[in-house]
């Protein structure tokens, strides 16, 4: 999912993040108003460990309103309404309306509303929400990364060992269990500690914030870390797949970090996939 050098003129940049950050307010709303009684909430396994509930869906029709109606002939990919939809050549969203749906059903406060917005098929803005803290994090191409208006860069910090770092256990494919394990021991015991607050969009913001010093997870799919991405990037970092490429449309691993600790960490977990 690359970043552009150059987009065409007629691109508003500044005009899709707003949209994109309409939807994803609205949705977190929605996603508020339930919170107080989510045991209550009706919700389904789509595979096991994977759930969805009525929240996601509504969140999502919300949210797919408001972009058809600010952006008509939009491209919207999202993961319960319209996951096998593919990039075009007209402004594409992409839409997780409630990343961390187990923690939402259990009142777990690490659940957020994340959107990534597409032009000339590159990211060229993205807004994650965390919904609980009310904290907007958003970010357009060239222009930096931010939450709630005030400017964030990725960590200063360069010694593993004093690194904090978030991940993401592989529960959606668990053929990759051994090889995380074996990951998860080396990066434990190089560094100060991690952390698994089980929402890929909120680990990627918290490493655009400098909260987190690096992240990694194996399995992860676009409308987990299109805003992200972007997020990193125009904070300072580097966000990569495990091969150190750039992450492709679809599922792709990701890696991330100040450049510093993405390159360590990068070669960490490498190591360990031979």
């Amino acid at each position: 999912m690359s970043t552009p050098n150059e987009l065409q003129p007629s691109v508003d940049r500044d005009g899709l993040l707003g949209v994109a950050i309409t939807a994803a307010e609205g949705a977190a709303a929605i996603i508020r108003g339930r919170a107080a009684d989510a045991a209550s909430v009706q919700w389904r396994a789509k595979r096991p460990f994977d759930f969805v509930s009525e929240v996601d869906t509504s969140a999502e029709k919300a949210i797919r309103e408001v972009i058809l109606r600010e952006v008509p002939g939009a491209i919207v990919i999202a993961e319960e309404g319209s996951p096998n939809a593919q990039i075009g050549d007209a402004p594409t969203f992409i839409v997780d309306p409630l990343d961390g749906t187990t923690n939402f059903l259990h009142g777990y406060p690490a659940y957020a509303v994340s959107i990534g917005v597409l032009a000339d098929r590159a990211i060229v803005a993205g807004v994650v929400i965390d919904v609980p803290a009310h904290d907007v994090y958003t970010a357009r191409v060239g222009n930096g990364a931010f939450c709630n208006s005030k400017p964030i860069r990725v960590s200063s910090i360069t010694e593993p060992a004093l690194a904090l770092i978030g991940t993401g256990f592989p529960f959606k494919d668990m053929q990759q269990l051994d090889l995380y394990q074996r990951q998860f021991a080396q990066v434990t015991r190089h560094t100060a500690g991690i952390r698994r607050p089980g929402s890929a969009a909120l680990d990627l913001a918290s490493v655009a914030c400098g909260r987190f010093d690096g992240f990694w997870e194996l399995n992860l799919m676009s409308w987990d870390y299109a805003a992200g991405v972007l997020l990193i990037r125009e904070a300072g970092g580097v966000v990569t797949d495990a091969a150190g490429g750039n992450p492709a449309f679809g599922e792709s691993a990701i890696v991330a970090g100040n450049p510093v600790l993405h390159a360590w960490l990068l070669d960490l977990i490498a190591g360990e996939a031979l």
